[in-house]
């Protein structure tokens, strides 16, 4: 049997129904950027995270930086961010002009509130935890740190559209919050695109000025910009898919429940650290299903030969492993553990029960379970 990691082209197989009215009234109307569906699509986004505004912009990274450079993080400022996480965190702190100050992460692979702590200077302007893996960040935890220095929080939520903490949705509990719509993300796009959400309206009235040039809501140019705008095109698809995010979470979630129910008695391996339904407060959407294994390397081998797709975040290296000039890099114990034995396997809502079962049979054959 094939698993492919994730199946690019099931994208167009299973979802063009879905966008296909959508798409052909964009192109008909040639309305392609900074019109009624960007508008529409920000609107119904706003209401299904629980946010007053949303700001699409042309991708997730562009979404951190335009919140720092709204947010006055700078030269001159630190910013706290995990050492498990995409460069592009970093990238955005770095875009700013600021310095990534890189923290170690805790056993369930989201920033160690402890470590922020324990990394503020004087010079500490914000902190970014990234909701990873479909997973919120401890975020209450960090938004009572943040009040008691005096810290912007702004959440990398890339990854963590759908996730919850004790009912409130990731990405809401900092001054603003970031997504991408990368196409293999819960919610993707046929590109880049990215957004920043945020209660704030005067944040939300920055970002919408600075992705088009500092134009404001009259077309005038009021201030320095740039450009970065999530097409009209995009927009529209990624409206039509939004109407089905619950159901391909909740689909997920069922993935995921099937992978403990499979694995859970595996010693050599460590599943998620939320143990599907076993974490009060935590409401996981699963963009990722990410294990901790015994013999990483030879097991990723092995599946790879049994046709089951997966693959090692980042490359296997934390923000601190590649070779970037400026981080100020903090004790990691953790993270450097987790980075040797981290592991994706396969996580979307066009997996099949049968798929699953089988990556489940290869990795207990792989470790003398079955033969």
């Amino acid at each position: 049997m094939k698993v492919p990691f994730f199946d690019y082209t099931e994208i167009y197989r299973s979802d063009y129904p879905i966008y296909e009215d959508s798409l052909k009234s964009v192109l008909k109307r040639a309305d392609f950027i900074l019109r009624e569906d960007l508008e529409k699509f920000e609107k119904n986004l706003a209401g299904f995270i629980g946010v007053n505004y949303a700001v699409g912009v042309g991708n997730g990274t562009d979404a951190i930086w335009l919140g720092f450079y709204a947010t006055g993080v700078g030269r001159g400022d630190e910013v706290i961010l995990p050492a498990h996480t995409y460069v592009a965190t970093a990238d955005a702190i770095w875009a700013v002009g600021a310095t990534p100050v890189v923290v170690d992460i805790q056993d369930d692979h989201s920033i160690s509130p402890q470590a922020i702590e324990d990394a503020i200077t004087p010079r500490t302007k914000a902190i970014v935890p990234v909701n990873l893996n479909g997973r919120a960040a401890p975020l209450s935890q960090i938004t009572k740190i943040a009040q008691k220095y005096n810290l912007l929080v702004i959440e990398d939520n890339a990854q963590g559209i759908g996730a919850k903490l004790d009912g409130r949705s990731a990405g809401t509990f900092g001054i603003l919050g970031t997504l991408s719509f990368y196409p293999a993300k819960i919610l993707g796009g046929l590109g880049d695109g990215g957004a920043v959400i945020a209660n704030d309206q005067s944040i939300s009235e920055k970002i919408f000025r600075l992705r088009s040039h500092g134009r404001d809501r009259e077309n005038q140019v009021v201030e320095w910009g740039f450009n970065s705008r999530l097409d009209n095109l995009q927009a529209a698809i990624l409206d039509a898919k939004l109407r089905h995010l619950e159901a391909n979470i909740m689909r997920r979630r069922e993935i995921a429940g099937l992978y403990f129910e499979l694995l859970s008695k595996v010693e050599e391996i460590v599943l998620p650290q939320q143990y599907f339904g076993k974490s009060p407060g935590y409401f996981d959407s699963y963009q990722n299903y990410e294990i901790e294994a015994k013999d990483r390397d030879n097991l990723r081998n092995f599946l790879t030969a049994k046709g089951a797709g997966t693959i090692i975040q980042w490359g296997g290296q934390g923000i601190h492993q590649f070779a970037l000039d400026g981080l100020i890099v903090k004790d990691l114990d953790n993270a450097n553990r987790i980075i040797n034995c981290m592991l994706l396997l396969p996580m979307n809502q066009y997996l099949t029960d049968k798929q699953v079962e089988y990556v489940c049979q290869c990795i207990k054959q792989f470790y003398g379970y079955e033969k």
